[in-house]
């Protein structure tokens, strides 16, 4: 079993680890196969990778319905995060061109997306409910206010928000207690390391980093010439344009060894070196079948040295300097 972490000042605990199932509710990746993402989850839980992360808008409820299925029988093992204040328009499908997605963080929509995440998921409590992103149309203090009704409703657990700036993750704290916050991190992008992680670490917010692989472009398989599918975000998405991957091939290469030195693949790299930043809690890892989801909870089978770690960082400098702008 990993080894798990405090969230913040809630009673919740998550693996450092955590599964993101982004990519499995198939929108924006593709599609996705069911029985895959099936596998991937049963094999999460048996390697120890107990804390879930899905979202509502993640394929329109899918994600959160596969989620469910998998964590059938054993609701008691399981940490399960989902987010709401993404609202979509038109009918749901695993990968439609046509939906509009729009926020939506109004009290009424938080109470009812709350209800409707229970019943995909089949759960009768969400351990960590998190407000997906910033609505500018609702003052976040009302939005807060209807989390923790539902928290002490006894319908969630613990209160996060993702993708928030600094000025509303404070605005946030003092409405409600705020267990969590959840932004992209990674070594090519650590733009929270400025201002909204040394925050959180003050006030024991935790902090749980998403994309630490970066969609693939840290693990050494994305390599300059690979082409993706317009179904595909990546196919369009600024890290993934030829110069951007080569620019990260290049500093793969350059920390290869040290990976090597630990028989440890690149994306096992990356994931130990995130999860041990000053201040981060724990990071979100995707995985689309068994192997893959196999292949991430062996993260933690080793360390690295300080020296280790510091050398990764240096590597990355110039990528993360130049992706930040």
């Amino acid at each position: 079993m990993l080894q798990a972490r405090q969230l913040g000042n809630s009673d919740v605990k998550v693996t450092p680890i955590i599964f993101g199932a982004w990519a499995i509710g198939g929108w924006m990746w593709g599609g996705t196969d069911d029985q895959d993402a099936l596998d991937a989850l049963h094999v999460s839980i048996d390697h120890g990778v107990t804390t879930i992360d899905t979202a509502a808008v993640y394929g329109f409820g899918h994600s959160e319905e596969l989620v469910g299925q998998a964590i059938k029988g054993q609701r008691d093992k399981v940490v399960i995060a989902t987010k709401c204040g993404n609202r979509w328009d038109g009918p749901p499908g695993k990968d439609t061109k046509d939906v509009q997605i729009h926020r939506n963080s109004k009290p009424e929509g938080i109470i009812w997306e709350c209800e409707q995440s229970l019943k995909r998921l089949g759960v009768d409590v969400i351990d960590i409910f998190q407000i997906h992103r910033q609505d500018v149309e609702t003052p976040v203090e009302d939005s807060m206010r209807a989390m923790e009704k539902l928290r002490q409703q006894g319908k969630i657990k613990a209160i996060g928000v993702s993708n928030f700036s600094l000025d509303w993750i404070q605005r946030a704290q003092a409405a409600a207690p705020l267990a969590c916050n959840q932004p992209p991190y990674s070594a090519v992008q650590r733009g929270i390391e400025k201002e909204v992680l040394p925050y959180c670490r003050q006030r024991n917010i935790a902090t749980i980093g998403y994309s630490p692989l970066e969609r693939g472009l840290l693990t050494g398989s994305v390599g300059p010439d690979r082409k993706f599918p317009e179904s595909d975000h990546r196919s369009k998405h600024r890290f993934f344009t030829q110069e951007s991957r080569q620019r990260i091939a290049d500093a793969l290469a350059v920390v290869k060894p040290i990976a090597d030195a630990h028989e440890a693949s690149l994306a096992q790299m990356m994931i130990q070196w995130t999860i041990n930043q000053p201040g981060i809690t724990a990071a979100l890892v995707g995985a689309r079948n068994a192997q893959q989801a196999e292949h991430n909870a062996k993260a933690l089978e080793f360390s690295f040295s300080a020296e280790e770690f510091a050398k990764i960082r240096e590597a990355f400098d110039e990528c993360a300097r130049v992706m930040s702008r």
